[in-house]
């Protein structure tokens, strides 16, 4: 299908939802590749990863970029050639791209009960104020799951701990926003994050504050 979904967080940022409905033939044919992402598709076991690589630069295409506007450096962050900041994020059947002139990040996560079970692997701080027993217990986890997701990627540096060095601050699923802290080798670092749901799925976003 065309685009699900446009935000425009502020004047310097745009992100960018994409449903995919299409095949992979659907996908492949009106976009071109560089050889080494052609040959990256090609080696994908999995549909569901070609379709979600190749429904990105179906999103690129909206922002007016091709797959030879994306380069990735050493640590795997994707960089637009022209100095802007993007980040990039598909999950089952959905895809999305954020594009600012601040560093950002973003997350898409389908939500599932089963996130109950790694709780322990990314949350700390967050226990303080999380409740098990409470209805929004699985959406409050897939947030601050997509919140850590967003500030890993927009980091970008080897050794950051989802446990150790992120921490969410307290919110209500009706706030759809929330600051969100790095703590890593004595220095700290503040973002706002946006969060929301659509479809099961949950995204949030995070730039500087």
């Amino acid at each position: 299908m065309p685009l699900y979904k446009t935000l425009r967080p502020n004047s310097q940022t745009t992100v960018k939802i994409w449903k995919i409905t299409e095949s992979y033939e659907e996908l492949l044919e009106p976009v071109t590749l560089k050889p080494e992402n052609m040959q990256r598709v090609l080696g994908m076991k999995s549909e569901l990863h070609r379709r979600g690589f190749l429904s990105v630069r179906h999103l690129l295409r909206e922002f007016g970029y091709t797959d030879q506007d994306l380069v990735y450096d050493s640590n795997g962050k994707p960089h637009l050639k022209d100095g802007k900041h993007i980040s990039i994020t598909h999950s089952f059947t959905f895809s999305a791209v954020v594009v600012s002139d601040a560093v950002v990040g973003i997350d898409i996560e389908k939500q599932r009960e089963k996130i109950g079970v790694i709780a322990h692997k990314f949350l700390d701080y967050e226990n303080r104020y999380l409740e098990k027993e409470a209805t929004d217990y699985i959406n409050k986890l897939s947030v601050i799951w997509c919140i850590k997701e967003s500030l890993y990627k927009l980091f970008a540096t080897p050794g950051l701990s989802f446990l150790q060095h992120t921490l969410v601050i307290p919110f209500t699923m009706e706030e759809a926003s929330t600051i969100a802290w790095i703590d890593y080798q004595e220095k700290k670092y503040s973002y706002q994050t946006t969060f929301f749901e659509f479809e099961g799925f949950t995204c949030a976003y995070a730039l500087p504050a």
